[in-house]
């Protein structure tokens, strides 16, 4: 069986564009790939968090895996810094990484230009952790975004260079996995591009219903169709985008007919949205309560997950250590 490694950063709440992009896919594939999950926390001291905020997101991520579906019987989730041999791997990675190469990375570019003042060494080195997050478990795949593609190509340079500098055909080249109809791109409530954290348009699982309705009833709409069966405009295409993903399809239904046959009113198209929305989340965010409220439970997840990841890791880096020369 194939194995997948997947990390998530820990830096707030899972909204729905994360649920139907990523986390929907993943109760699938723990049936069918030998997965294994992270949270990503070394990661996120890139933007410097403070430890309480650290230890709460850490928390959090966690409880919204679990409330989700994910089964730690069947795909271990494990905070990353539990794994040590991960930052070992790190260092020898980092020992063959060029700083051109990592200074051409769009990713790195991009932070650098939006923080200027914390453009860190953590920011630069982030294509060689989040190598060691992976090689350290030889998986097969990483499901990943197009915006990863970039890193994920560094990450088989990292793999070829150090079989070809050791003269080893030790390291394979993880493959990305992308989940094609299996994840859906959701649109946010602002009337453009995605759901995100960055972008102020999500409505995330753990939202009560009044904050669901307040942030739906704000959502951006027109003046209304002005001809029979016009093509909807992005905004109004978001709404019904959304409708089709959690309200039934005789709903969906109604409501493309009466934008076709101008007799639309987005005030009720709204509250629907607004009710559906809820009912999806309702169950989901009961369970994130009951698990955020049990750190006997969330801690005995994260050490057996992190005694799995451990063991994975360090079997990897007892054969890397011996290649490179430490081993006795």
């Amino acid at each position: 069986m194939e194995k997948v490694i997947s990390g998530i950063r820990p830096t707030g709440n899972l909204h729905l564009g994360n649920y139907f992009g990523a986390v929907k896919s993943f109760i699938r594939m723990q049936d069918e790939y030998q997965c294994m999950f992270f949270i990503a926390d070394w990661h996120s001291l890139t933007t410097h968090p403070t430890p309480e905020n650290l230890r709460r997101s850490v928390k959090t991520i966690l409880s919204e895996y679990l409330a989700c579906g994910i089964d730690p019987a069947k795909a271990p989730i494990y905070v990353q810094s539990d794994v040590k041999p991960v930052l070992e791997l790190y260092l020898y990675l980092n020992m063959n990484a060029y700083l051109g190469e990592l200074e051409r990375v769009t990713s790195f570019k991009e932070k650098a230009r939006t923080q200027p003042d914390n453009v860190n060494a953590g920011l630069l080195t982030y294509p060689t952790l989040m190598a060691a997050d992976v090689l350290a478990h030889k998986a097969d795949k990483v499901p990943v975004g197009k915006d990863q593609e970039q890193n994920m190509e560094m990450m088989r340079l990292f793999a070829r260079r150090f079989n070809r500098i050791y003269g080893v055909d030790f390291f394979k080249e993880p493959e990305s996995f992308h989940f094609n109809k299996e994840a859906v791109k959701v649109p946010g409530l602002d009337g453009s591009g995605k759901m995100g954290k960055s972008e102020g348009n999500a409505i995330y699982l753990c939202d009560d219903e009044a904050t669901i309705r307040k942030k739906v009833m704000r959502a951006v709409t027109d003046s209304g169709p002005s001809q029979l069966n016009q093509e909807k405009p992005e905004p109004i295409r978001n709404l019904f985008s959304l409708l089709r993903l959690v309200s039934a399809e005789d709903t969906y239904a109604y409501f493309d007919d009466a934008y076709n046959n101008m007799t639309i009113r987005y005030g009720d198209l709204k509250k629907q949205l607004a009710q559906d929305i809820n009912a999806f989340c309702a169950p989901i965010r009961e369970r994130i309560a009951d698990f955020s409220s049990n750190d006997a439970y969330l801690d005995k997840v994260a050490a057996e997950g992190a005694e799995i990841a451990s063991a994975s890791a360090e079997k990897t880096l007892a054969e890397v250590r011996a290649i490179i020369g430490f081993g006795k």
